[in-house]
């Protein structure tokens, strides 16, 4: 899952970032309102943290263009504005959630995960494919109710599976979703997490079928 900061202050950056990349998530950081804007428009993003004070165009101008261009994706606000009329404002222009600095680590984080979940997965905490349980929250897999080892890119690759069952997830898609500005990443690196992930779940019945020039499929092989 890849996630869009935008947070002025460099040193509260990097410590959300380094954070939310050891939970698992690829992060693109900007620090401005107008590079938030066009990273938005410009690029896939599961989810939005969102700074009120941005230089220069504020995060409620961010907030509201987002909105203005149609797109659902989840937007957590941060903020040092502990004031009602701004946590108002926010959600009605379209915030799924706020938080006040200063904020603790691991709230956000949770938030982050319940935020994800729901835009993807509405209620449910698990996802349930034959023998496999994938825990949404945890972001771990069991088999046979035994738990499978996956590295963390192994389990960005199977959420996006998981989400499409029987239907082909492209590698731009999984690169799109899975890496951040900052990762070099090339086809070859997918193809790689791929035949890693395939024989994690081989024992298990589940296959990840390659579908020549269009990507890959998660399907039951008995």
């Amino acid at each position: 899952m890849r996630i869009l900061l935008a947070e002025d202050d460099e040193i509260l950056s990097d410590g959300i970032s380094k954070a939310l990349v050891h939970c698992g998530f690829a992060v693109d950081k900007v620090t401005s309102g107008a590079d938030a804007d066009i990273a938005l428009g410009a690029h896939a993003f599961d989810l939005a943290i969102l700074d009120l004070g941005l230089p220069g165009m504020d995060g409620l101008e961010v907030l509201k263009r987002l909105r203005g261009r149609g797109k659902r994706l989840p937007v957590l606000i941060l903020t040092a504005r502990a004031g009602l009329d701004t946590r108002v404002a926010g959600l009605d222009l379209g915030a799924d959630d706020y938080i006040t600095k200063p904020f603790d680590l691991p709230e956000l984080e949770a938030r982050v995960r319940a935020l994800i979940r729901r835009s993807n997965y509405g209620s449910e905490n698990e996802i349930t494919y034959g023998p496999i349980k994938f825990d949404i929250a945890g972001r771990s897999l069991t088999a046979d109710n035994q738990p499978v080892e996956l590295s963390a890119r192994e389990v960005g690759v199977l959420e996006l599976l998981l989400q499409r069952p029987g239907r082909v997830v492209s590698k731009e898609q999984l690169m799109e979703h899975m890496y951040g500005w900052d990762n070099e990443v090339s086809q070859n690196a997918i193809e790689v997490l791929i035949h890693r992930l395939r024989k994690r779940l081989e024992p298990f019945g589940i296959g990840v079928r390659t579908v020549r020039g269009l990507g890959y499929l998660l399907e039951m092989t008995e």
